[in-house]
């Protein structure tokens, strides 16, 4: 029998497709890690981040993938195995089947990686999801949450906690909004994608500009002088949209905006982007 808090939860999603069904899990499960790490006084530590942090605590209208997370101070020994085994067992707690794995890194790099991994049908039968929508789901495909902490975080960065109801009332340390901004705000600039454009970033950009968040530059060029894409000791409002500027000019929005689709509701969101309109939204930058 499903628990209950996790038929709460799934109440909101209102379900009708297996795409449905799929998200609403992640999120359930993006939320039960949450809750296994504040029980593991994680956030003791470290601080949540990212776009999966803009949807579960600030109401971002779109569905996430991953879970990002800085270390409050740069600990490049820091051990992620513990909280892994946190993760599985209150994920476990509530019925769901899953492993956690430590990715192992091939390239020496401050970022730690670990994959929350469940077969697709075993969870759907789990929260008791419509049979003809299982029935389709094949016995292979698998649910993967990808989990990300940053062992040598910038500076010039302020944290909030912010508190989650289900299914337990618990709290998460986060990034503030304007650090939240310049972390994405990065990712626009320098994630290390060729062909595959990651409309998400852009449209989290469209959400921060159309709430008049302001972005805080010091946090941003830290991380930009971090990935050696910025040597200059200030970073001026002038300097980053010459930098926008440059990578919307770069970008390819009509791929953009097949990445984004799965992720939203609304297909007619992004019926406006193209170079010229990013060009004239980040013009309201604050």
């Amino acid at each position: 029998m499903m628990h209950a808090a996790i038929k709460t939860m799934l109440e909101k999603y209102y379900c009708h497709s297996e795409q449905d069904y799929v998200n609403a899990l992640k999120e359930i499960f993006q939320e039960i890690a949450l809750l296994g790490l504040w029980r593991a006084k994680f956030y003791e530590k470290a601080a949540f981040y990212g776009g999966t942090a803009l949807r579960i605590l600030y109401g971002l209208d779109r569905f996430s993938e991953d879970l990002d997370f800085t270390l409050l101070k740069p600990d490049t020994n820091f051990d992620f195995t513990p909280y892994n085994q946190a993760i599985a067992d209150e994920l476990s707690s509530f019925g769901f089947q899953v492993t956690v794995e430590v990715k192992n890194k091939t390239i020496e790099t401050n970022i730690e990686s670990a994959f929350i991994k469940a077969t697709t049908k075993q969870q759907l039968i789990i929260i008791e999801a419509n049979s003809e929508i299982t029935d389709r789901v094949h016995h292979m495909n698998t649910i993967k949450i990808k989990m990300e902490i940053d062992t040598f975080p910038p500076g010039h960065c302020e944290t909030e906690v912010k508190k989650i109801l289900l299914p337990i009332p618990f709290s998460v340390k986060t990034l503030s909004l304007p650090d939240l901004f310049a972390g994405k705000i990065h990712a626009i600039l320098c994630r290390p994608w060729q062909k595959r454009v990651k409309g998400r970033d852009w449209y989290d950009l469209v959400w921060y500009i159309a709430r008049n968040v302001s972005v805080n530059l010091d946090h941003l060029r830290d991380r930009l002088i971090q990935s050696e894409a910025w040597s200059k000791n200030k970073l001026r409002r002038d300097d980053l949209l010459k930098l926008l500027i440059a990578k919307i000019n770069q970008t390819d929005f009509e791929n953009a905006k097949l990445d984004i689709l799965p992720f939203i509701k609304d297909k007619q969101v992004v019926d406006l982007w193209s170079k010229d309109f990013f060009i004239e939204i980040i013009q309201q930058l604050v």
